[in-house]
């Protein structure tokens, strides 16, 4: 299994070597804690259930060069869940991306089968949903609005709702880790009424991997890979985290052509039902067309593994001997 991973990013990575990945889908830089959005078959994988909350502010601070525009904000909600008895997981995720005049928003379902594999689970999942895509035409300004086909009779919102569908595939093992997931399998397409407007989801693949290496006792360090392709074009994360007591991590992440991030969190609770992670990114490249940072924040809590209840036995002094 880690074999075959390896190569497909292999294949990738020598496939699209000159190329650089076109953002479609919103981007988060602690995806590492992130896989359910990134892959279907990671529902349930953990064998916990886990909600999970995800603000990303990009570019901070950036503002518009005439009107009140903003740079993307991003939010993620997440459930994940097992179903012991089928072997199964369930997830939901609910994304809100918004970028200036456009924003897009998602609700999407995932299920999962797991099969028991040596060393660990290979799990198969699916997920399907709604996509929404809403344009504030208010907020552009055409230089001759009456010679403009597209905004002359256009004011306010305007949304279109599509349907959507993911694939994929994760393995789990003691310290390896690894999915491969392919995103729009329907291409759905918003258009707003005039194909001027035509705006495909393009297909995606992730690849995700990484490994837990007990560097001592107390600290784990985990090296992580995510590649994201279109097919056309491809772009690579790469970090490195470390564990201490099972308590603090920190650590660090290169986005290609974009930014350096830093990662640091904590679970606050004796149990680590709760934890908190955060990401501060230093842009890289087009700094005078952007601001220099990016800033996200990740607040997740587990439900408590549930203890098995012992039925106790109800002595009777009479059938006794």
């Amino acid at each position: 299994m880690k074999r075959i991973l390896f190569t497909i990013i292999l294949i990738i990575c020598l496939g699209e070597a000159f190329s650089v990945f076109a953002q479609q889908d919103p981007q988060f830089s602690q995806y590492m804690f992130n896989t359910l959005y990134l892959n279907p078959a990671f529902a349930g994988v953990e064998g916990r259930t886990r909600f999970q909350l995800i603000h990303r502010s990009q570019w901070t601070a950036y503002q518009a060069s005439f009107d009140d525009g903003t740079a993307p904000i991003t939010q993620n909600f997440s459930l994940n869940s097992p179903i012991l008895r089928l072997r199964s997981g369930v997830g939901v995720h609910i994304v809100r991306d918004q970028l200036g005049p456009l924003s897009n928003l998602e609700a999407q379902a995932a299920y999962a089968y797991q099969f028991p594999v040596k060393g660990g689970k290979l799990s198969m999942g699916i997920r399907a949903g709604l996509y929404s895509q809403t344009i504030n035409f208010d907020t552009y300004r055409a230089i001759n609005k009456d010679q403009d086909e597209i905004l002359r009779d256009r004011i306010g919102r305007e949304s279109q709702i599509r349907p959507d569908l993911s694939l994929g595939i994760f393995y789990r093992g003691e310290k390896f880790y690894g999915g491969v997931s392919v995103n729009h399998l329907v291409r759905s397409e918003f258009n707003f009424g005039t194909d001027k407007l035509k705006n495909p989801l393009n297909n995606h693949i992730y690849v995700t991997a990484g490994y837990d290496y007990d560097l001592t006792y107390q600290i784990v360090l985990t090296p992580s890979v995510l590649l994201k392709s279109d097919f056309n074009t491809y772009s690579f994360e790469a970090s490195t985290v470390a564990t201490y007591n099972q308590k603090l991590w920190g650590g660090l992440s290169f986005r290609q052509g974009d930014a350096l991030t830093a990662l640091l969190g904590v679970h606050l609770t004796k149990d680590n039902s709760l934890r908190i992670g955060y990401a501060f990114d230093y842009i890289i490249k087009a700094q005078p067309v952007k601001k220099p940072t990016s800033n996200e924040i990740l607040l997740s809590y587990t439900l408590p593994v549930p203890v098995p209840t012992v039925k106790s036995v109800q002595r009777t002094p009479r059938f006794r001997h």
